[in-house]
């Protein structure tokens, strides 16, 4: 494959890695742990991995000379899972490196488009020219991925199958909250029939939704806001340059705003929406379109006919009374699919019409139709609404046109209201990782083997102390089911990792609050430019504001 000059160099780049995870690498424990919500439940279900310590790795102290490495004599499977991240080939990387460090007899064995690979027992071995030519590189295209949700007992058997005729005795799986819980699910399953495989989960996520107590960030966040607030910054010059545009940009995170509010805090846009902001204060789609409207007017009284407009692209399932119409669309959807397939899209609406109850009906009919269409469309392989479908963007634009018709009408508005539409989706799931990316991920991989070689399962791979240089970076592993609550899925209670979502008390978003009125009414765009990787390490290393707003706070 041809390959760039920026890929040629970057092949070249050396990961800096944690000094805990240096030569030989011992390990303490901590306390025991409970899950994140119903403790009862959850430890009823995951009975052999629930309660486990977190795990703490350091070089061996002064003295300590009967510290040895552990032996590894089996192989090791590995596979992507969920949407793309940056970063996702350098934990494989770190992974291999970690192995053969350990066991370099050992076979590194990739599983091709994610759990149904795994399954189906589709695989490629991961040599080390194979290794080599990913380095540092974005994209999951070394070994595909897939949204295949393992929860079946046919398909951890056949899983195992798989594994065993491989020699395979520990599984690593690259994914976010659910991909993890499949993880937490499969540790479980094999520890409780005895069956010697170990499986260990590593944080991925571009929404940034895969965060707690012990994880302080998901490997690609950083990476991919740096990209959309480039974009975004790029539009804002462009917006000051013609000065007769509103741009309506909406950025990823189906459940939670972390993308748009890190794009804000980098870039200084006059207005962003966070969805769990409008459903704390239960705001109405009317009321949002009634704040973006005043704004609009307020600039426009200074002569101001443009701005930029910052949307979450979950924000629809977060307006109250729109979340309650999801909510009972799903429960429907899970139960009545095969009726509804079967219908045209008068007739489902009609349909729906008629079996939603008074309120829900009543907010459905006051959608517009396109809307409401892509609201009763098939869901996504977890129950979801697909809100990357919906143009919530044009959706808003259309209402402040109409709103600021109404106020032209009153006397109250005498602007030009021109917008411009934009969806930033795919442009960052799979671009060259960060400095902080390239680091992250690559110790994640050591992490995971690490956490194999000791013999653990049910773990998730942990890095902290994040806004420290990676030297400093704690390392460690934490077990998934102390992440884990119980939420309704495709209308049934299921154990899954708890997201999320933005601290309305936290830092960044309390920034935001403070320079809101300021950014609205002024032009305060920051452009933040393209992601440096060669220069200095204030421009080149530097984590997400996100990071270092809440860990200057919480100094």
């Amino acid at each position: 494959m041809d390959k760039s000059r920026l890929e040629l160099l970057r092949h070249q780049y050396e990961p800096r890695l944690p000094m805990a995870l240096r030569g030989i690498v011992d390990y303490t424990e901590g306390e025991a742990t409970q899950s994140a919500g119903q403790q009862d439940e959850i430890q009823k279900m995951f009975p052999h991995t629930y309660g486990l310590p977190t795990i703490h790795f350091h070089q061996p102290q002064k003295g300590e000379t009967d510290v040895a490495m552990p032996t590894v004599d089996y192989n090791i499977g590995v596979l992507l899972s969920g949407g793309q991240a940056p970063g996702g080939h350098n934990v494989i990387t770190g992974l291999f490196d970690k192995m053969q460090q350990l066991a370099p007899q050992a076979k590194l064995y990739g599983f091709l488009g994610g759990p149904d690979g795994l399954v189906k027992g589709q695989y490629r071995e991961l040599t080390r020219d194979i290794i080599n030519d990913y380095r540092n590189t974005g994209g999951f295209d070394m070994i595909g991925s897939g949204r295949t949700k393992l929860e079946e007992v046919t398909q951890f058997e056949q899983a195992r199958q798989v594994m065993e005729s491989l020699n395979v005795k520990a599984l690593v799986i690259i994914g976010g909250d659910d991909s993890n819980t499949n993880a937490c699910v499969l540790a479980e399953y094999y520890a409780a029939q005895g069956i010697d495989i170990r499986v260990v989960g590593c944080p991925k996520t571009i929404d940034g939704d895969l965060k707690n107590s012990v994880i302080e960030t998901s490997f690609g966040f950083d990476t991919a806001t740096k990209i959309y607030a480039e974009l975004v910054g790029n539009i804002e010059r462009d917006c000051l340059s013609a000065h007769k545009y509103w741009h309506f940009i909406r950025l990823m995170g189906r459940s939670a705003s972390h993308i748009a509010l890190e794009c804000a805090l980098r870039c200084h846009p006059n207005i962003c929406l966070i969805s769990e902001e409008v459903a704390a204060n239960d705001i109405s789609l009317n009321d949002i379109v009634a704040q973006i409207a005043d704004v609009v007017a307020r600039r426009a009284a200074k002569g101001m006919n443009y701005g930029v407009v910052l949307v979450p692209e979950g924000l629809i399932e977060f307006v109250p009374a729109i979340g309650r119409l999801i909510a009972e669309l799903n429960t429907m959807l899970a139960n009545e699919g095969d009726t509804l397939r079967g219908l045209t899209q008068s007739e489902r609406h009609d349909y729906l019409m008629q079996h939603l109850t008074a309120d829900n009906a009543q907010t459905f009919a006051t959608l517009p139709t396109d809307v409401a269409e892509q609201l009763s469309l098939e869901r996504d392989p977890h129950g979801n609404v697909q809100v990357s479908l919906i143009e919530t963007e044009k959706l808003l634009s259309f209402m402040v046109a109409q709103q600021l018709k109404e106020m032209k009408e009153q006397g109250r508005y005498s602007g030009k209201f021109s917008p411009q539409h934009h969806f930033f989706g795919y442009e960052g799931r799979c671009g060259a990782p960060s400095n902080f990316d390239a680091n992250y991920c690559y110790g994640l991989g050591m992490c995971a083997m690490m956490l194999i070689a000791h013999g653990k399962t049910g773990y998730m791979a942990v890095l902290n102390h994040l806004t420290d240089t990676p030297e400093e970076w704690l390392a460690g592993g934490a077990p998934i089911t102390m992440m884990m609550n119980m939420e309704r899925r495709s209308g049934k209670m299921k154990p899954v990792i708890k997201k999320a979502l933005v601290d309305l008390e936290g830092a960044p978003f309390q920034h935001l609050q403070r320079m809101r009125e300021e950014w609205a009414d002024t032009t305060a765009y920051l452009y933040p430019g393209p992601i440096q990787y060669f220069g200095p390490s204030a421009l080149t290393d530097a984590p997400t504001r996100t990071l270092i707003e809440e860990q200057t706070t919480n100094e």
